[in-house]
């Protein structure tokens, strides 16, 4: 549990690891319940006879009200720091899910989406910042433990579905509201050890300021934030590819049952669990512009062949592909963070915003690429994305710009 009393000075200046643990446990299972939402596509998409375009639909809707408040959230709580606010973002969560269990249409879905929607554009922004303040200089790491929640929950969501949600049908999403409630206990004790940090951090900050505008132009920056959302447009995009239709890939191309599907797709979610923790551990040493580079277009040769391979193979480069992905989202955020310093809510916000809309925004067009062509199609074209992964030559190195 977060630590207390003397221990918060030591955690304002170190590692707080109990702190950092404790909110990427919060983070498993913010993400647990966000993954149950295309793990059952399978399932709604034959009760309610929808089409690939409305699959996306549902998608688009999720990620958009997570994505729009996400910038707004952060440069908020940049000024005006609401740790308990966390609490009550996993609330409009848990009714997302009581809504979702008890859906008996289209428009009930969207709605029921939409409030999960709005929980997690709630947590992102600021739990990244508590990550951020409990890494004592380990940002890439701190950020990476915070994601492998993220991550390691996106993986169990298709286990759970496929283990309790399929074989009872869809009123069963309602037993997962005790996965929000937990978050909700947890979240308050670290909102606790929040506030007395930031008025030991304040205390100091006031004696000795710390940088608050970038080293490099204003329109450098501009530049290089641009740079950095393309890159996480060709991420996001591939992943949204993965998340909402491999299930759908697997079983029309190789005859693959349901739960047999969502197999597969827990291996790629847990690869990239795993690939985003040692993305942090590798950014802090050799630098986050290396770990960008690598990880973005070191995933092209996987993500080019698996449209091609056969069943064991698809398998095979899907988790290449995942755990070398997933590599980069946190050496991106860490980047930026150094980039506009005394910002981490808004940059933090703008760029889990931009991932959650450019996965929403991905699912639905290739939703319709689906409806028009076939899903061999999709995996066809997405296959080319991580080869944008060449705009990492125009980053600067970290130390132009960070102390």
């Amino acid at each position: 549990m977060p630590p207390s009393g003397p221990s918060i000075s030591f955690a304002a200046q170190r590692t707080a690891y109990p702190v950092l643990f404790a909110i990427a446990f919060s983070h498993l299972l913010n993400d647990t319940v966000q993954a149950l939402i295309p793990a059952i596509y399978p399932l709604v998409k034959a009760s309610y006879q929808l089409s690939y375009a409305q699959i996306g639909l549902i998608t688009l809707t999720f990620q958009t009200t997570a994505s729009i408040l996400q910038p707004l959230v952060g440069h908020w709580t940049d000024k005006r720091p609401r740790p308990f606010a966390l609490v009550g973002g996993m609330g409009s969560t848990l009714v997302g899910l009581l809504v979702l269990s008890q859906a008996s249409s289209l428009s009930m879905i969207l709605a029921a989406v939409a409030l999960v929607g709005v929980g997690s554009s709630i947590f992102h922004p600021e739990a990244s910042r508590m990550a951020f303040t409990a890494s004592g200089g380990k940002r890439s790491l701190s950020q990476s433990v915070f994601q492998l929640g993220g991550n390691a929950g996106s993986a169990l969501g298709p286990l759970l579905a496929a283990a309790v949600i399929v074989p009872f049908g869809q009123a069963t999403v309602g037993w997962f509201v005790v996965l929000p409630l937990i978050a909700m206990v947890v979240l308050w004790r670290v909102g606790q050890w929040y506030l007395r940090v930031m008025a030991i951090r304040q205390r100091r900050s006031s004696a000795a300021p710390g940088p608050t505008r970038s080293a490099l132009p204003r329109r450098k920056v501009v530049l290089i934030i641009a740079t950095l959302l393309l890159l996480i447009f060709s991420k996001q995009f591939y992943v949204a590819s993965m998340t909402s239709y491999y299930t759908f890939y697997l079983i029309g191309r190789f005859g693959l049952s349901v739960q047999e599907a969502q197999v597969q797709l827990f291996i790629f979610l847990f690869a990239a669990a795993i690939g985003t923790l040692l993305g942090g551990f590798l950014g802090d040493r050799i630098g986050y512009k290396r770990i960008v580079w690598a990880s973005i277009l070191g995933a092209a040769p996987f993500t080019l062949a698996l449209p091609y391979a056969n069943p064991f193979w698809t398998g095979v480069l899907a988790f290449l592909a995942g755990f070398i992905l997933a590599s980069a989202f946190s050496a991106i955020l860490v980047y930026a963070q150094l980039l506009i310093p005394g910002r981490v809510g808004l940059v933090s916000g703008l760029f889990f915003g931009f991932a959650f809309g450019m996965a929403g925004l991905g699912s639905a067009l290739l939703g319709r690429l689906a409806d028009a062509t076939d899903i061999d199609t999709v995996f066809r074209v997405c296959s080319f994305l991580p080869l944008l992964g060449m705009l990492c030559w125009y980053l600067p190195d970290q130390k132009r710009f960070a102390s």
